[in-house]
């Protein structure tokens, strides 16, 4: 990881990762939920591939979308 940046990190990536698995399982599409959670949805994509630092308002936009708990969400990208 560089210093004062987070993009690309691993636990980035995880919980990225945790989102996109957590969606596929449901059948939702990336637009569909990027359109549930009101969030852009290049800014989903970008989320799912680590990309982005998810904001706590957003973790928890894209978990309530997911019907989970972000606990639950971090805790399977074991961070």
């Amino acid at each position: 990881m560089r210093l004062g940046g987070y993009e690309n990190s691993e636990q980035l990536v995880a919980i990225g990762a945790a989102i996109r698995t957590c969606r596929q399982n449901q059948g939702i599409s990336q637009e569909q939920l990027a359109y549930m959670a009101e969030i852009d949805r290049s800014h989903m994509g970008k989320i799912e591939r680590g990309e982005r630092n998810v904001s706590v308002l957003n973790l928890i936009r894209i978990c309530t979308a997911l019907q989970t708990r972000a606990s639950e969400l971090l805790s399977a990208a074991d961070c």
